[in-house]
């Protein structure tokens, strides 16, 4: 038995079920051509191993951390590579004729607590995570259209189908210009070799065509721009 590490205040819910499965093919725990989702997976500790659900995940910066939960509603938090790698019938043994692991779900972890997250407010004064109001969720058009952004900083996304680094870009002031214009906010984006050829800084404004989409990138970001075209950098 063992003290579960809760995510620290709000967590990212999926929201729906075909994020889910985006995240657990992005993640490696389902096969990319899979179709329908899995729902239970293992978790293995001490010898023992556990039958879990993804609640969620936390992201911070370009890294996640899937949030796990316990039949007892337990909440724990580990990497998703970690849990892949709990999948497998050889992991944590260190040798094939060690007995097999112990599956449980009588003995479960003893839920810990999340420390309480203070944010600092205009005033001075300190609110908790949970008094953050909830952005929007924005009715995206479905066909390419144009914007204007501002770069507003250079990062990297991990990407666990190959294992690398990837560079992406954040805008923020992000703006759908059509007869209705739509405040984005902030979004992402691939740092594309198109993109690159602007030699882009922070602070640069553009005005471009493209499609957004809902994709998270952390619990601030949730929208993608894709394919970018007909890019100008604004003076």
């Amino acid at each position: 038995m063992f003290t579960t590490i809760p995510p620290k205040g709000d967590y990212i819910l999926f929201s729906d079920e075909n994020e889910y499965i985006f995240k657990l093919k992005d993640w490696g725990l389902i096969l990319a051509n899979a179709k329908a989702p899995k729902h239970e997976f293992l978790y293995k500790r001490d010898n023992t191993t556990y039958n879990v659900k993804i609640t969620g995940y936390e992201a911070n910066g370009t890294h996640e951390t899937a949030v796990v939960s316990f039949s007892n509603e337990a909440l724990h938090c580990v990497h998703p590579a970690f849990l892949k790698e709990m999948q497998s019938s050889s992991f944590g043994r260190e040798s094939v004729l060690d007995s097999p692991d112990r599956v449980t779900n009588d003995e479960l972890p003893v839920a810990g607590e999340a420390p309480e997250v203070k944010i600092v407010n205009n005033k001075g004064g300190k609110k908790t995570s949970k008094d953050k109001p909830k952005k929007p969720i924005l009715d995206l058009p479905a066909e390419k259209v144009s914007f204007e952004a501002v770069v507003k900083e250079f990062s990297t996304k991990y990407n666990h189908f190959n294992e690398t680094e990837e560079e992406i870009l954040i805008f923020e002031k992000v703006k759908i210009l059509e007869e209705n214009p739509l405040d984005v906010g902030e979004a992402w984006s691939g740092y594309s070799k198109t993109l690159k050829k602007l030699e882009l800084a922070v602070g640069d404004a553009l005005t471009f065509d493209a499609k957004i989409v809902d994709r998270k990138l952390n619990k601030d970001i949730r929208y993608k721009i894709n394919n970018p075209s007909k890019l100008k950098k604004q003076s």
